[in-house]
């Protein structure tokens, strides 16, 4: 079976296949939270798609500071081929992983960085995560246009580590009453609904202090001593948001939309 052809021609809207298919006012929207491909069949000349190209947020760490946000790129894209792959990063595993990278076409988002591990600095990715506590560790670096850094910890055994960086803004760092605060996500409303992405992930700590909560935009929280871990969230699905203290990172997500 041959390669599909795209028709591109002077009339008529764009047609294309690919993601759960929505319509929003005169937009039509595919979303992809898995990986695959956007099949353009037809196109008038000099078509543009926009875009919103979340990646997976970093895991928290168990010392303990909250994972980064997966880096979130927006924009357009003009229309010049039928077939555009899809890859939709998974969240980070706690302790361990940074986020996956998301990609369409040309476009990718780095994978959020995990918080830093074993009195350490947080890692890089698209928005860095949060440095641990003893030591004042710093947070890891964001990519500019994707993300923000991570916060860093605060000095001693037991005070709070930084939060994760958020694609709005960083993650807060931590001090002597609480771990610091995944930074804020930002808001699109690509979906047709206006929703926040990429939130970073709070900060905890192995001390009885206040927890730090996850950013807007899926961030996880954090937690406040290694024997209550139960208040740690993770990021949540489809958001890239950074995961809390101790937790796995959100899913990233993909999201197409062009007028009918």
């Amino acid at each position: 079976m041959g390669m599909m052809q795209l028709l591109l021609g002077s009339g008529g809207g764009i047609f294309a296949t690919g993601g759960v298919i929505t319509t929003s006012g005169n937009y039509r929207i595919h979303t992809f939270t898995s990986s695959g491909t956007l099949t353009v069949t037809s196109a008038p000349v000099g078509s543009t798609v926009e875009y919103l190209v979340v990646a997976g947020g970093g895991g928290g760490n168990a010392t303990y500071g909250g994972g980064g946000a997966g880096g979130m790129r927006t924009g357009t894209l003009s229309i010049i081929t039928s077939a555009y792959p899809v890859t939709v990063g998974a969240g980070g595993t706690a302790f361990s992983t940074n986020g996956f990278d998301s990609i369409f076409s040309t476009i990718t988002s780095t994978g959020g960085g995990r918080g830093g591990a074993s009195v350490s600095a947080g890692f890089n990715g698209g928005s860095g995560g949060g440095g641990s506590f003893a030591g004042s560790h710093a947070g890891g670096i964001g990519i500019a246009g994707q993300g923000n850094n991570g916060g860093s910890g605060a000095q001693h055994s037991g005070d709070g580590s930084g939060g994760g960086g958020g694609a709005g803004a960083a993650g807060q760092d931590g001090s002597t009453s609480s771990s610091g605060n995944g930074g804020n996500g930002l808001q699109s409303s690509i979906s047709g609904t206006a929703t926040y992405y990429a939130g970073g992930g709070g900060g905890g700590s192995n001390g009885a202090i206040g927890i730090g909560y996850g950013g807007l935009g899926g961030g996880g929280n954090g937690f406040a001593s290694n024997s209550i871990n139960t208040t740690a969230t993770a990021g949540s699905p489809n958001t890239g948001g950074g995961g809390g203290a101790y937790r796995d990172g959100g899913s990233g997500i993909v999201i197409i939309r062009y007028q009918m």
